[in-house]
């Protein structure tokens, strides 16, 4: 390496733009170039200073990158255009993916909190270069176990707080995004974990999923989810909107969470044989259908006994605030490893380990 001079070099900072002078190198064989005071600050080809970029980055996963661009000059004035926001959070969004699924530092976290482990699971659409998409998102968590409560109390309890939980998603099949289960059992700990409890809807391709990928896991299927399907066929046996058709799938839902299920679609058959309209037999054939496909997933009141969660709202809720909230604004249009990685990025937020991937990315 032969010394060619001191090049200028503007860098943006928190504090404004700083124009420095460092020295510089070249290979006169090969024409490799070394400027080593720019590896030193950790400085890339964007010329944002860690802090700065960190900045950029937390922004850019918050809002529209052009957005981002706008605000972060009016809360701090720092002037960077959105495109560098794009490539920084980009950039930063892949070493996430691979950080959250490698770093030991998410596996110690998870261990240590206290609580039953459990799995949630579901998917929404984002609409990419290539039309709309599914990306699917999972989320294991950590909750201390709560006091019981009766079928009468299921909707009014207030389980604990989690105590930890660690998000993930992406755009795949499946069956690509079953294996990353299988990965994620292995990097928290829970491969030995014989209260796993899994929540989720009554899709057929997370439960044929869990059937292959967590076989130990403990199945619940969502109960707001059952009480739709209890109400859609209330209304179609008692009339849409009427007393009694809320009454009846109240009262089945509070049945089926005291009897359990083998007991309560015994019953439905027997409302089924005393009526003569085809059209209210053919909705108790629907219903009896969803619960017979879902049986194992339906025992509310052993969980309601021992204070265990028999919804899956936290899911759908990292649904709308990891995805959603950032994914689905209005008029974008994905590249699908862009969404992935903005989607880790805001797992990463979700997850509480924001603070964590930063500290591993300056060590």
């Amino acid at each position: 390496m032969r010394f060619k001079g001191y090049p200028s070099k503007t860098v943006i900072t928190l504090a404004g733009d700083v124009t420095v002078q460092r020295r510089y190198y070249a290979c006169p064989e090969c024409g490799t170039t070394r400027t080593p005071w720019d590896r030193w600050a950790g400085l890339e080809s964007h010329h944002l200073t860690p802090s700065t970029k960190r900045l950029a980055v937390l922004a850019g996963s918050s809002w529209s990158y052009d957005v981002a661009s706008v605000r972060l000059k009016e809360f701090c004035g720092v002037r960077i255009s959105d495109q560098t926001i794009r490539r920084v959070t980009d950039s930063t969004g892949a070493g996430a993916k691979c950080w959250l699924n490698a770093s030991q530092a998410v596996g110690d976290s998870f261990r240590s909190a206290e609580g039953q482990a459990e799995f949630y699971t579901d998917g929404t659409c984002v609409n990419t270069r290539s039309g709309w998409r599914e990306m699917r998102v999972g989320v294991f968590a950590k909750r201390p176990a709560g006091s019981p409560a009766s079928p009468e109390e299921w909707a009014d309890r207030k389980l604990p707080s989690v105590t930890s939980r660690v998000a993930f998603g992406g755009i795949s099949d499946s069956a690509t995004f079953g294996a990353t289960w299988e990965r994620m059992v292995a990097h928290l700990g829970l491969e030995d974990e014989d209260e796993l409890s899994v929540l989720a809807d009554g899709a057929k391709w997370i439960w044929r999923q869990v059937r292959e990928r967590l076989p130990c896991g403990e199945c619940v299927v969502d109960i707001f989810h059952v009480s739709e399907h209890l109400h859609e066929c209330g209304r179609s046996l008692h009339g849409e909107q009427t007393p009694a058709a809320r009454e009846w799938a109240e009262g089945c839902l509070e049945e089926l969470i005291g009897e359990g299920p083998v007991a309560f679609l015994k019953r439905l058959e027997e409302e089924r044989r005393t009526q003569r309209s085809p059209r209210k037999r053919k909705a108790l054939d629907g219903l009896m259908g969803y619960l017979r496909s879902n049986v194992d997933g339906l025992w509310y009141g052993s969980r309601l006994s021992r204070g265990l969660p028999i919804g899956s709202g936290l899911v759908e809720g990292a649904c709308k605030t990891v995805i959603g909230r950032r994914l689905k604004c209005n008029g974008a249009r994905w590249h699908v490893e862009a969404a992935d990685n903005m989607a880790a990025l805001r797992a990463l937020l979700y997850s509480d380990l924001w603070d964590t991937f930063w500290q591993h990315a300056a060590a």
